[in-house]
């Protein structure tokens, strides 16, 4: 009996000296306790979970040395030695915030996106596209965001006081030298490139990268599309033209082309023009696209395109309209961008090249005159993730540009040039960390220098942003940038230093999978700008200041109405400028206080029709009136800007789209400003003239056809 007593106690002991019981709390970074994480032997079945509290108690029969594992869904796992010899072990386990930065906090202050992977989008793709009143053009859609300004006679970018000249575009990494094709004076232009070239679209209006310079208000990045996924033809017949385009794919490569003919002579003679044409615009344009995987993931992309047009026109004289002036030009067009992407290591290692050639051939009265611009660029980017809360960013470009300007001169009864080189050296830095999913910052900046007046410059970025809950976000962005005086001024004097602008922006939004809402205020003070006397204009110095401060809204909803979809924008802006040969500061004409806008686009399926609406106001701009005193130098305004457009397109067939579309379909009579006679007349007045749009309404009618084996496939986006 004594002896299976004593073998019962060694039966219960043993075991007991065996084990090892493992005590502790699990905590997050604030200390704040963590119920329900997994707390485990790593390699074995023993474990528990924390309480409430944060706390865990278990019992492992494992010995020598082993591993704890803690892990719990949006924090990194926990792992401590442990040695297990049958001794208690009490653990205190602090876990650290797992980063995600795809659904984590983002830099929003200033930048509208589409299409890029990373961030959560404002705009598809499509939007661009398909915005009414765009007229497929990427500037025109942009108009209707917030930080915009509605130039009717420019059709270029103006954003938060800045002009249409410090708006800049580039394409994978590179930058556009003259992004827009001519038009005839005072009548708007049109972005070279189509929105459908391009997967991702970044549309910054303030605050943007290191990595991006000679830019003073505005940064438009776009990011071409890989390599094609299937064969196909495109064929479009327009009412100003036609055009054909290709693509051909193979296993690790695609090639697309395109040629593209305008001619807009049989539209006028249907529609009553304002401008007195002698030749109508005529264009012949021709692009190809090159797409080739390189091994796992490497990828190199070229583009090219080469376009040609030419215009005739005839400026009548304000006093006499008897008196006109014959106006020819013929532009020349040439744009090549190579890119290559590779991953190297933990580095992704990024290079391109752009070239770039505008030439405009102008006649006055058949006297010669023109300019010519000539620009290569070459960039090499790395990018390094040091860890999933840290990622830097490194590199380097030069920008070189060659410039003619060609004049008339009345008193030698001949041409003479002006004409300067430009090497614009760069290098950049900047880097991303993410404090936790709800705190990143990213800080860099970016040195340049110019050797037309040996300049260089510093300039800081910083942007920082809060996620204090699931959807809605605060963000700050400051920046310091520069961007080369304009050719005309520079010609005449290469010794003009870079312009400046400092950035100040703050924003809050809310994104959901169907609604967003940004409200986003700003501060802008620019230094150096170009200045000059009206009465000795040759005098050009830097001497000029100005500021542009405002508040803007955005509000989209593709929800609460059933296949509507829709967006409301607001922007207030306040600014002023001494530049140029202002008498002293005063708001520039091509700002207005208010802009509004509402896209508004409704799929009607069973009349397989997309009808879109879009609506634009703008409040009345100051203009130039030498009638008055100087004292009163730019206080008159131009009457409100209103413009409803519309277009519908109807899918009859799958691959077979009828699209029309049509601006300003109330008619609307919009005044953009006025010119006046040089001279005054027998009142001692000088009498003016009315900036108008060239015509009322702008109708534009296509067909387009696609052919492809996918029959589903179509051009809608591209419309």
């Amino acid at each position: 009996m004594k002896a299976l007593f004593t073998l019962l106690i060694f039966a219960t002991v043993f075991p007991t000296l065996s084990q090892t019981r493992i005590t502790g709390k699990v905590t997050d970074a604030a200390g704040e306790p963590i119920p329900g994480a997994n707390v485990l032997i790593k390699d074995s079945y023993d474990g528990t979970s924390s309480g409430i509290d944060g706390t865990f108690s278990f019992v492992s029969e494992e010995k020598g040395p082993q591993t704890l594992l803690i892990t719990f869904v949006g924090f990194k796992h926990f792992e401590q030695a442990l040695e297990l010899s049958g001794k208690d072990i009490t653990i205190a386990a602090t876990l650290k915030e797992e980063i995600n930065q795809l659904d984590g906090v983002v830099i929003s202050a200033g930048s509208f996106t589409a299409g890029e992977e990373r961030r959560r989008t404002i705009l598809k793709p499509v939007d661009i596209a398909m915005t009414a009143g765009a007229t497929a053009d990427i500037a025109g859609a942009l108009n209707t965001l917030p930080g915009t300004q509605k130039v009717g006679e420019s059709g270029r970018l103006f954003v938060r006081g800045g002009d249409g000249s410090e708006a800049r575009t580039f394409i994978d990494g590179m930058v556009v030298l003259d992004a827009y094709g001519p038009a005839a004076p005072n009548t708007p232009s049109r972005g070279r490139f189509l929105p459908f070239m391009f997967k991702g679209t970044s549309f910054s209006t303030g605050g943007y990268s290191a990595e991006y310079g000679q830019a003073l208000s505005s940064a438009l990045v776009l990011t071409s599309k890989d390599k094609a996924e299937m064969n196909q033809t495109d064929i479009g017949i327009l009412s100003v033209g036609a055009d054909v385009a290709h693509t051909q794919v193979w296993d690790r490569a695609s090639v697309s082309g395109k040629v593209q003919y305008t001619n807009i002579q049989p539209y006028f003679g249907l529609i009553n023009q304002r401008v007195d044409w002698n030749k109508a615009p005529e264009s012949f344009e021709s692009s190809a696209a090159y797409r080739q995987q390189v091994g796992k993931s490497g990828m190199f992309k070229f583009f090219g395109n080469l376009n040609q047009s030419s215009f005739s026109l005839f400026n009548h004289d304000i006093l006499n309209p008897a008196i006109k002036q014959k106006f020819d030009l013929t532009n020349r067009y040439r744009y090549g961008n190579a890119s290559y992407q590779q991953p190297v290591g933990n580095w992704t290692l990024c290079g391109g090249a752009s070239y770039s050639y505008n030439q405009n051939d102008v006649r006055i009265d058949e006297k010669p005159m023109g300019e010519t611009e000539t620009g290569v660029h070459t960039k090499l980017v790395g990018e390094h993730s040091v860890s999933d809360q840290l990622e830097i960013r490194i590199g380097s470009e030069v920008i070189h540009r060659q410039y003619e300007a060609v004049r008339y001169n009345e008193a030698l009864g001949s041409s003479e040039a002006l004409r300067f080189t430009e090497m614009v050296s760069a290098t950049f830095a900047e880097g991303e960390y993410y404090f936790s999913n709800k705190v990143v910052a990213k800080a860099g900046g970016r040195f340049e220098y110019v050797n037309l007046n040996q300049s260089a410059t510093v300039s800081p970025r910083l942007s920082l942003a809060y996620k204090p809950g699931k959807q809605g976000q605060f963000s700050f962005a400051y920046g310091s940038f520069t961007q080369s005086a304009q050719n005309q001024y520079l010609r005449m004097n290469t010794q003009l230093n870079p312009e400046t602008a400092q950035h100040y922006i703050l924003n809050y939004q809310v994104i959901t999978n169907s609604k967003t809402f940004r409200i986003e205020a700003y501060q802008k003070e620019y230094r150096n700008l170009v200045k000059f006397d009206a009465a000795n204009p040759q005098l050009i110095s830097n001497s000029g200041t100005g500021f542009a401060r405002g508040i803007e809204l955005f509000w989209r909803d593709s929800e609460t109405i059933k296949n509507v979809d829709y967006w409301l924008s607001y922007s207030f802006l306040d600014t002023k400028r001494s530049y140029l040969d202002f008498p002293f500061a005063a708001t520039p004409a091509f700002a207005s206080a208010h802009n509004f806008s509402a896209v508004y686009k409704h799929f009607l399926s069973k009349m397989k029709s997309q009808v879109r609406l879009t609506y634009s106001f703008s409040s009345g701009r100051p203009y130039y009136n030498p009638n008055r005193s100087a004292g009163e130098f730019h206080e008159d305004r131009t009457p409100a800007y209103h413009d409803l457009s519309a277009n519908i397109a109807y899918l009859p067939k799958s691959n077979l789209i009828v699209y029309l579309s049509c601006t300003n379909v109330l008619g609307r009579d919009n005044v953009f400003g006025y010119q006046y006679s040089s001279t005054t007349n027998s009142q001692g007045q000088f009498e003016s003239r009315a900036v108008r749009q060239a015509a009322n309404r702008l109708l534009f009618l296509g067909i387009f056809i696609t052919l492809s084996k996918n029959k589903s496939v179509n051009q809608l986006p591209n419309l």
